[in-house]
């Protein structure tokens, strides 16, 4: 075995030699080849050696030196665990492995002087970015500045182009050679300019002078006037002694001059609402309708008094009673009761000065509509007076309240019931003082329908209040609910009222008739008669057979527990406040029971029928699809129907159709036993009885070929 010294001597003898120990790697062989190279030149300081080597050299230089130190850490543990004598072997692996903790230093210096070296790179680099992207922003900036002093140019106007010129052809037609040079100034467009200038100035000269004539002219004029007016002042004291004087003969031809002026003067006291509504209805009146009467009715010198009215509700503090009691001991407060009956009647005060409105129909009736104003409320309210032709016999049984006040004039337009105030202030202003809502003093005031409010011009806001939502309120959100509905009410304008003047009247003309002839036909259908027009009964066989037994009047209650009926509930065709009537029809031993269903606005609306028959059993359009299809039939297809004037008979016309289809299910149903009622016999003429997969009945009537057939 080698002894140490002979180790260490072996060595010496390979460094000296150039070989790489084997210990030893990449650093110490790099040195040695630099030293054996006598062409290579060492560099004289560590930062130009750092420039001159490779990094990536310098890093497999320093992985080694790191496995050389790995290993002779692990020598000398191995070493050490062995309990020999080796202190020689181990200083020789510490003196190794301190060269190459010494290599590795420097090699993180290098490391360190490159990194610095490339970072000043780096800064050099982003300066001269940084100098030239100034140098670009001064440039774009000068560009900029450039550019809007060459637009502040180019947007220069002087005073010459503000003035408006003549154009350039009239300019040479009209004005002199003199002025206009045309041999110069066609050539040269600054002496152009300055031509047509001149020329301007020459004509607002001439103007200035023609100005001053006519303002003289116009003196003269006026005074012409003045004289004249004085005199037509003088005339009207004449001219009333004239009119006076002719009473009588006005009297003889019926033209009430007098009668007319008085009116007049009588509107200088209506409300602005009423004054609209009673200008816009005479003026239709003149226009369109003579048959309408205008008039105003009411207390002349109690309108002239009330100037303003500012409703002002007794709210006295603890304060103020305190000393009123102290000024006059004597007088005693005012019970609850009373208070409350002064707030409400002032509240629901009325105009003095009414306007009525009186509507004649052909057929003898009278609709009477008397128009008030709420002065604390701001609504118009209508009361109605209906008058018949003693003549004339509309006394039914079913029907006897379709001309009362409280019905003939609901619904004029879609969901006005006149039960509600438009106005939506109203509804705060009755609860702040404690009153009920608007509804329950409907019989003293009358009702506030929309289209009445539409008359006098006014328009409100959509009223949109829900009464359980606003009862859990507190009193200062109405008092701010209120400044805004106040806010929120418009004055009364002429445009409001014109525009809706022609349609109100046209409906409440249609309503009145179509009521009429309603009651006459009830009258008819409660004696068992279905009175059908001229031109209906070409719609219609010769021979029906079935016959209407009974009519008569029903209530919502009596339609809701059909089960029949309920789908046209949930759908909200069938309300609570329609008009239901019961008809019953019979063939045989066959009945069908009908309930007609009629809004108020009917026939404009059409009449729904909702059928079920008791024929062997009880069948419905639940039970029987034919029965549905019938109540199709009447109901859907009801346009065919309206021919020539019978859109008044609409109901007769839809009750025949109904006989009709009961004579055509009874005819055509087929039951599985071959017992046959012979009372009903096959008499209506059917090519087909049946058709399709549901085998639907012939229920629609071809009056040019007298057959049914189906419908496509």
């Amino acid at each position: 075995m080698a002894s140490k010294d002979e180790i260490h001597e072996g060595k010496k003898k390979r460094l000296l030699k150039g070989e790489i120990p084997p210990g030893l790697t990449e650093p110490k062989k790099h040195k040695l080849d630099l030293l054996n190279k006598p062409d290579v030149q060492i560099p004289g300081s560590e930062e130009e050696e750092a420039l001159q080597s490779n990094p990536l050299a310098d890093l497999q230089s320093f992985q080694a030196s790191c496995d050389f130190l790995k290993s002779a850490i692990k020598e000398i543990k191995e070493l050490k665990k062995k309990n020999t004598d080796s202190s020689a072997e181990i200083t020789s692996i510490r003196t190794d492995a301190t060269i190459h903790f010494i290599h590795m230093k420097k090699l993180n210096r290098l490391a360190h002087f490159r990194c610095r070296k490339v970072r000043d790179i780096t800064n050099e680099a982003k300066y001269k970015i940084d100098q030239c992207h100034l140098q670009l922003q001064n440039l774009l900036y000068e560009a900029m500045h450039l550019e809007k002093e060459i637009t502040k140019c180019m947007e220069f106007k002087s005073k010459d182009e503000e003035i408006e010129l003549v154009p350039l052809e009239e300019f040479y037609k009209s004005a002199p050679d003199s002025v206009s040079k045309p041999d110069v100034t066609r050539k040269d467009v600054h002496q152009q300019m300055l031509s047509r200038l001149e020329w301007e100035l020459e004509q607002r000269k001439q103007l200035a002078i023609k100005l001053s004539e006519t303002k003289s002219e116009k003196e003269k004029i006026a005074q012409e006037i003045q004289s004249k007016q004085d005199y037509l002042d003088t005339l009207q004291p004449k001219l009333a002694a004239i009119l006076q004087a002719t009473r009588p003969v006005q009297d003889y031809l019926d033209m009430p001059y007098d009668s007319i002026m008085e009116e007049h003067q009588k509107a200088q006291h209506l409300p602005v609402p009423l004054y609209v509504l009673y200008m816009q209805t005479s003026a239709y009146k003149e226009a369109c309708d003579k048959s309408l009467k205008v008039s105003i009715v009411g207390d002349v010198d109690a309108a002239k008094s009330l100037i303003t009215f500012t409703f002002e509700p007794d709210e006295e503090s603890d304060s103020d009673q305190e000393e009123q009691e102290k000024a006059d001991s004597k007088r005693r407060k005012k019970s609850t009761e009373v208070r409350n009956l002064e707030t409400k009647n002032r509240i629901l005060k009325k105009h003095p000065l009414s306007v009525v409105l009186d509507i004649t129909s052909k057929d003898g009736a009278d609709l009477q509509l008397t128009f008030c104003y709420l002065l604390a409320l701001n609504i118009i309210t209508v009361s109605v007076k209906v008058t018949q032709d003693p003549s004339i016999t509309t006394t039914s049984i079913s029907g006897g309240d379709l001309l009362s006040p409280d019905l003939i004039l609901d619904e004029i337009y879609p969901n006005d019931h006149g039960n509600d105030s438009p106005n939506v202030a109203n509804h705060y202003e009755l609860k702040k003082h404690g009153l009920q809502e608007l509804t329950s003093y409907i019989p003293v005031i009358g009702h506030p329908y929309l289209w009445c409010q539409w008359m006098g011009g006014l328009q409100f806001l959509n009223r949109d209040l829900d009464k359980e939502d606003s009862a859990g309120r507190t009193d200062r959100d109405e008092e701010n609910n209120l400044a805004v509905s106040r806010i929120a009410a418009v004055r009364a304008k002429h445009s409001i009222s014109a525009a809706n003047m022609q349609k109100t009247i046209s409906l409440l003309r249609e309503r009145m008739k179509a009521r009429i002839c309603l009651l006459q036909m009830l009258l008819s259908l409660e004696r068992g008669i279905i009175p059908l027009s001229a031109d209906s009964m070409k719609m219609f066989p010769a021979k029906i057979n079935a016959q209407l037994t009974s009519w008569k009047r029903s209530t919502f209650s009596d339609i809701q527990v059909l089960p029949h009926a309920e789908r046209f509930i949930k759908a909200g065709v069938i309300r609570e406040s329609d008009l239901i009537f019961t008809a019953v029809m019979e063939r045989g031993s066959a009945r069908m029971t009908a309930y007609v269903v009629l809004t108020a606005d009917c026939p404009r609306v059409p009449p729904l029928f909702v059928v079920d028959i008791m024929w062997q059993a009880l069948r419905t359009a639940l039970t029987d699809i034919h029965i549905m299809e019938m109540e199709e039939e009447v109901n859907l297809h009801f346009k065919e129907l309206l021919r020539g004037k019978s859109h008044d008979h609409l109901l007769a016309n839809q009750l025949q159709r109904l006989l009709m289809c009961f004579d055509v299910y009874l005819e055509t149903d087929t039951p599985a036993s071959s017992l046959v009622p012979v009372e009903i016999p096959k008499e209506k003429m059917m090519p087909r009885i049946c058709r399709g997969p549901a085998r639907s009945k012939p229920y629609k009537y071809v009056p040019e070929l007298g057959i049914f057939t189906h419908r496509c």
